[in-house]
């Protein structure tokens, strides 16, 4: 598999004026056009998933999105965006700067101009959710059926800090469909109405499917609502051989070469939802309950095996003389377990030849034999805000609000036989993360060209975790598990952080085709329980605490500092005064003190080539970048309307202590889309273009990964309550490997480090899917 390479400012500034000459061929087009199907279109139109109108980003003004970078996708966007995929995180994919972590198959997680995880804001109809696993394999985002999402808003490095807290990247706020009451005349005369959607798709790749069904009944007053969702795939095969071990550990079973082990998913999402409505008022109350049996992870050495989570969510808001006030309370409690999966190696231990050998069991648990290595994380999320929108003057908001979190958790793995033996390890035991807030919001419109923001938070972060121990409490015990677990103990775990977030904001209209916007934010986050609290260096233990994917096993540090990110972000817009064309661009630098990066646990041990024990660590990093985006129409007839729309993102990332790139940093990427409308028909031609990432961090041997190009077709045609979806993605079977896809670990022994065996090795990506035809059916009534 060839890759190429391009210079990445030369890749930028060609882009930049391809899409400035083609706008300046077409701007004629563009303001001719009137035809009233087209209406007043948002800021930046991609393809992503769909085509034409269905796939905009809308950008907002006023005060609902006033920040440089803050996009939605929402509306029609997601009919199409959703089809093919269970995962919400790839809906994303429409918004320039956003790339996204492999991960299982409804799990990815998302990454902001290159800060990812928890470095990144993301809240669930306005619940601040938690990962609760040492894999992050449950992250807020995979608590939401992409069918479930109603729009989903996105803050690219200038947060406000309305929305601000614990984090440094960037926010992501999810939210459900909005409540839909009768109206006087609904129901033939009476005021009542009933409503429903049921949909599904089918794609070829996996043997992937997803069934979904919404239902509600409203009078003006009540409502009550209903949505559920299931989705299940087989392993997907990539577009070509990657690997050269069809062996799994177990006897019988092989996997092809094409084939990316541990990447089959089942998942089932269930929500009741009641609002009531008075005047200007709105109460709801949402239970929220979700049970994964099974989601494989081919860049992690454990698979989930069942994630039952259930949530509380109540929520008021209520317009008064004054402004509003929205006031919300939730509860989560997730039962998280983790086991090697069907493509790796069950049995372990001096004994676990006989299993090799005859297929059966090795004989009963004991320190000769293993079964596997069941491992149980309890999480328990407590949260309340309390927020105030202040209208001063029809010119000034101020905004006032207040925040409380309480989460617990619990690690713990129960023994299994071998030196997973004879107690219970404690990763983590009695996790304590509790965060209180308080912010204001001043929000200004001096003249009607400007618009100004200044906003203060403070945050107070408390931790603490209880004693742990290991499989075996003796002194000869295999990864000096008493003698770290002792010093653990001995230990004052407690810290307390507070931390303060600043953000500013200009906006000037130049006129009604050009606009600028200058901001400036200063954010902080505090380590998460995993970060401090993991505390045991042995191979085996420290490899299954991993929230990137690289392979590598991590070890905490509990005087971990806060993280501090200071952001400068401009924005230009250039457009018609319909948005009929349009082109922004936004280059953006991030400077961030005690970024927690990585050193070598031990630097004797330490090589490269292989996967190895880190330990947490603040250092120093930057980041810089630009995201330009822009669509144009090019022409209109009988054969209907065509246009053309473009991404394109470049990141750079550097840990300044040590001169290594940062990881998972998304090389150079552009994404072209010829689109196409007629009547009800959508059609999309769509190029996804990568650059090879070389830019790579040392201390964790990441893997580079070719460039390469991609080719999706997509279409749809939509009747008044019917619409059908379909295409085919990597129309070419193109092998390619993921850039942030991380280390493959889907197969064999993972259970070691770095198995001399041959069913697994270091230096393999996770390859992307292969050639995938897709079809979607959504029925309203």
């Amino acid at each position: 598999m060839k890759g190429y390479r391009l210079h990445p400012l030369t890749s930028a500034v060609a882009m930049a004026c391809a899409m400035f000459g083609i706008w300046q061929a077409a701007e004629s087009v563009a303001m001719a056009e009137t035809t009233p199907e087209a209406g007043v279109e948002t800021a930046v139109e991609v393809a992503a998933g769909s085509a034409t109108e269905l796939t905009e980003i809308l950008v907002e003004a006023g005060h609902s999105v006033p920040f440089p970078g803050a996009g939605q996708v929402a509306g029609p966007a997601l009919q199409s965006a959703r089809v093919g995929t269970s995962d919400t995180a790839r809906l994303l994919l429409q918004v320039p700067g956003i790339s996204l972590y492999g991960a299982g198959g409804v799990s990815s997680l998302p990454a902001i101009h290159g800060l990812a995880d928890d470095r990144v804001r993301v809240k669930v109809d306005g619940m601040d959710l938690i990962a609760s696993c040492p894999n992050h394999m449950n992250p807020p985002l995979s608590y939401m059926d992409p069918t479930a999402v109603g729009a989903l808003r996105v803050f690219a490095g200038i947060v406000p800090v309305s929305l601000a807290g614990d984090h440094i990247g960037g926010a992501i706020i999810a939210e459900s469909a909005a409540p839909e009451f009768a109206g006087p005349d609904a129901g033939s005369g009476a005021n009542y109405s009933v409503r429903g959607e049921v949909g599904g798709y089918y794609r070829s790749n996996g043997d992937a499917y997803s069934l979904n069904l919404a239902a509600s009944a409203a009078t003006e007053t009540f409502r009550i609502g209903y949505t559920g969702s299931t989705a299940s795939a087989d392993n997907y095969t990539a577009g070509g051989d990657f690997k050269t071990s069809t062996v799994t550990g177990r006897a019988g079973h092989t996997l092809a070469l094409d084939e990316v082990g541990s990447t089959a998913y089942e998942t089932r999402n269930q929500s009741l939802d009641l609002a009531w409505q008075q005047a200007n008022h709105l109460l709801q109350a949402r239970f929220s309950y979700q049970d994964i049996p099974e989601e494989l992870y081919p860049n992690q050495r454990m698979d989930m095996l069942g994630n039952e989570a259930k949530r509380f969510n109540l929520d008021y808001s209520g317009e008064y003389g004054w402004g509003r006030l929205q006031a919300q309370a939730y509860y989560e409690q997730v039962d998280h377990f983790m086991d090697f999966g069907a493509d790796k190696r069950f049995w372990y231990g001096p004994d676990s030849g006989k299993m090799a050998a005859n297929g059966m069991p090795c004989g009963p648990i004991s320190s000769t034999c293993a079964a596997g290595m069941p491992m149980d994380t309890e999480g328990k999320t407590l949260g309340a805000s309390l927020g105030a929108d202040i209208d001063l003057t029809e010119a000034q908001v101020l905004r006032l609000g207040a925040e409380y979190q309480r989460y617990r958790l619990d690690d713990y793995w129960s023994p299994s036989g071998a030196n997973m033996y004879p107690g219970t390890f404690w990763n983590i035991r009695d996790g304590e993360r509790d965060r209180l807030a308080l912010y204001g919001e001043w929000e200004a419109r001096p003249t009607p060209r400007w618009l100004t923001l200044l906003g203060v938070r403070y945050e107070r972060v408390d931790m603490d975790a209880g004693d742990v121990r290991g499989y075996d409490t003796a002194p000869t015990a295999p990864g000096n598990q008493a003698a770290e677990a002792a010093a653990f103990n001995a230990r004052d775990r407690r810290q307390t952080d507070h931390n303060v977030n600043l953000t500013a904001l200009a906006r000037y209209a130049l006129d009604e085709t050009r606009s600028i916007e200058l901001g400036f934010a200063h954010l902080v986050r505090s380590p998460n329980l995993y970060e401090r609290y993991v505390w045991s260096s042995w191979p085996m233990a420290a490899s299954m605490n991993n929230a990137v994917g690289d392979g590598n096993g991590y070890v905490g540090d509990i005087d971990l500092e806060p993280e501090q990110a200071n952001t400068v972000s401009l924005t230009f817009d250039w457009h018609a005064p319909d948005r009929r064309w349009e082109f922004q661009a936004t280059p953006y630098f991030t400077h961030v003190r005690d970024f927690i990066d990585a050193v070598p646990f031990d630097a004797a041990t330490w090589k490269p080539d292989q996967f190895n024990v880190l330990q947490y660590a603040n250092q120093e990093a930057r980041l810089y970048g630009i995201d330009l985006a822009g669509k144009i129409p090019l022409w209109q007839g009988d054969l209907g309307r065509f246009g053309l729309q473009g991404l394109l993102s470049y990141t750079n990332g550097e840990n300044r202590d040590t001169g290594d790139g940062l990881y998972n940093i998304m090389p150079l990427n552009a994404t072209l889309t010829l689109t196409h409308r007629r009547g009800g028909w959508d059609n999309a031609v769509e190029v996804v273009m990568v650059d090879a990432k070389d830019d790579l961090s040392g201390v964790r041997n990441e893997i580079e990964t070719p460039g390469y190009t991609l080719v999706h077709l997509r279409g749809s045609y939509a009747w008044p309550r019917v619409r059908l979806d379909f295409g085919v993605e990597n129309l070419l079977d193109r092998l390619y490997d993921l850039p942030l896809g991380g280390a493959y670990l889907g197969q064999g022994r993972t259970m070691a480090l770095n198995p001399t065996d041959g069913t697994l090795a270091w230096g393999t990506a996770v390859p992307g899917m292969g050639r995938a035809y897709y079809v979607g059916l959504n029925l309203a009534f």
